[in-house]
């Protein structure tokens, strides 16, 4: 018998769809279903590498490890990664198909690209016994609705009932509640089976009037209203939401407690950013100050800069040049701060980058990089997609985090080399893939880049780099023992959230409305 759905729509980009399913897979996990998450068409700079190597949306990934299901191509049959100037790579079933125009993949994709979506979710739903269906953007964009193949057309497909959560903290979650079902045609309305109010603060009992109002308009149920969380755990995979945080960050008191014994970490917030979720792992830590920065002036003094993955990494390179960021960053290199580059940050370190087939950017064919470590890279039209296992170099000048194993993966277009007789050291990756350069860094580590994603989810790393970043700043190391455990943190940051929903939610209309007995 196939799956039984459930969709969660959105009345805008942001509202919380993401993290309605994600809770969601949860709690349905834990009830004892076997569930997995489904998204037709996601747009994301951030990316999930499966077992089989192939690549889809980061939420998606998440989403299965919540349900407590390796994550595969099936639950994000179409990624879009945007590029530049209006172009997305168009990865499909976790392999990129071609660099398309918002106007190519409409009026050329799109028609055969809903045949992909329907083979994707009839094997899902031949393997499990329940979906959680996520929407993308709104599904009453009444100028893209015929070309919409994220919303209403997999409800359709899928026969799944429909919520639709609204972000109260934007204001107008009313309107945009019944606006939305006033674009919608009849049938899709009849979809439609109730509502979720998303990141409200205060007194849910404020809401009553509106709630009633809304369910007497309507003849549809609020299933639930929903507290604003400010740090949930689960890793966000839209860059709406680091934007809130470009250019500031709030001292918090941690283990330590004292202000001055908080080690602060910058981020370059480029403008095309992928794969922020690398740095959840710092986030997550109590003693530290993780800051997205886009400036010079918000740069500040640091204990470390971090540039981030990039999906297009010349011109994110010529962003640094013209901000004023790169001068500002070799500076404060020079003074003793450490520059860390993770992808296309990595690249940017080194001196020259070579795109000859316009892979990264049609513009701009050679760049001069940073300069901060002797790589070269060339631009590939072969796309690197896989889970790596590699081990940090027995060099003393990474003092204790010398011969850590690294588990993390790789997604990169670039292929970096350096000098036989360069002064650097080398992150190593295991036979088979030695070949290529996986990562390098000065002697005395003031600067290192590494094509490793993920690689501070390895909690013996990250708590060593931390302890020496503490140690430059003349700051007590912390103790290993007792440290974060990122898995365990993940893990508990799902089972908060899926009881977050338990308390908030009306479970059994939910599933009643879903066709599943209630426990």
């Amino acid at each position: 018998m196939p799956a039984k759905c459930l969709m969660i729509q959105g009345t805008s980009s942001n509202a919380g769809k993401s993290f309605l399913a994600t809770g969601l897979c949860r709690l349905f996990y834990r009830e004892g279903f076997k569930v997995a998450p489904f998204k037709s068409q996601n747009m994301s700079l951030n990316s999930y590498i499966t077992q089989s190597g192939g690549e889809i949306a980061h939420a998606q990934g998440i989403q299965a490890l919540a349900a407590g299901v390796i994550p595969t191509v099936e639950m994000n049959p179409i990624l879009l990664m945007p590029k530049e100037k209006m172009v997305s790579q168009v990865i499909v079933l976790g392999r990129p198909l071609a660099d398309m125009s918002a106007v190519e993949y409409r009026n050329s994709y799109i028609p055969r690209g809903f045949g992909v979506v329907r083979e994707a979710l009839e094997k899902l739903r031949n393997e499990y016994d329940l979906l959680i269906i996520e929407g993308a953007g709104s599904p009453a964009e009444i100028n893209l609705k015929d070309q919409d193949i994220a919303n209403m057309k997999v409800a359709f497909l899928a026969d799944a009932p429909v919520i639709l959560v609204a972000d109260i903290d934007r204001g107008g979650s009313f309107a945009s509640i019944i606006g939305t079902l006033e674009l919608f045609t009849p049938q899709e309305r009849d979809m439609v089976a109730g509502f979720v109010i998303n990141k409200f603060r205060g007194d849910a009992q404020i809401l009553k009037p509106g709630i009633d109002y809304l369910e007497k308009r309507t003849g549809l149920p609020v299933l639930g209203v929903i507290p604003f969380v400010s740090n949930h755990g689960i890793e966000e995979e839209d860059s709406v939401s680091i934007q809130d945080r470009s250019g500031s960050g709030t001292k918090r008191s941690g283990k330590i407690g004292k202000i001055t014994d908080l080690l602060d970490i910058a981020v370059i917030n480029l403008p095309s950013i992928s794969n922020q979720t690398d740095f959840s792992p710092l986030n997550a830590e109590e003693d530290v100050v993780l800051r997205y920065v886009d400036s010079k002036n918000s740069l500040g003094f640091p204990d470390a800069i971090i540039i981030p993955g990039s999906k297009n990494t010349t011109g994110d390179l010529y962003f640094l040049r013209e901000s004023g960021l790169e001068g500002r960053i070799a500076e404060l290199n020079a003074r003793g701060v450490p520059v860390v580059g993770i992808c296309g940050g990595f690249q940017m370190l080194g001196r020259e980058l070579h795109d000859p087939e316009g892979i990264e950017n049609r513009d701009i064919r050679v760049a001069e990089g940073l300069g901060l470590l002797p790589v070269s890279t060339i631009f590939t039209p072969a796309k690197i997609t896989r889970r790596v296992k590699a081990r940090v170099s027995s060099h003393a000048s990474w003092g204790a985090c010398a011969n850590l194993e690294l588990d993390g993966y790789e997604v990169r277009h670039g292929k970096s080399k350096i000098p036989a007789d360069a002064p650097c050291i080398s992150i190593i990756a295991p036979p088979g893939v030695e070949e290529e350069l996986i990562g390098a860094s000065s002697v005395d580590l003031p600067v290192w880049g590494t094509y490793l994603h993920d690689i501070f989810h390895n909690d013996l790393f990250r708590q060593r780099w931390l302890n020496m970043l503490r140690k430059r700043a003349g700051l007590r190391p912390l103790a290993e023992e007792g440290g974060l455990e990122i898995q365990k943190h993940r893990e508990q940051s799902y089972d908060n959230l899926a009881a977050l929903l338990r308390e908030h939610l009306d479970l059994e209309k939910l599933f009643k409305i879903i066709g599943i007995p209630s426990s």
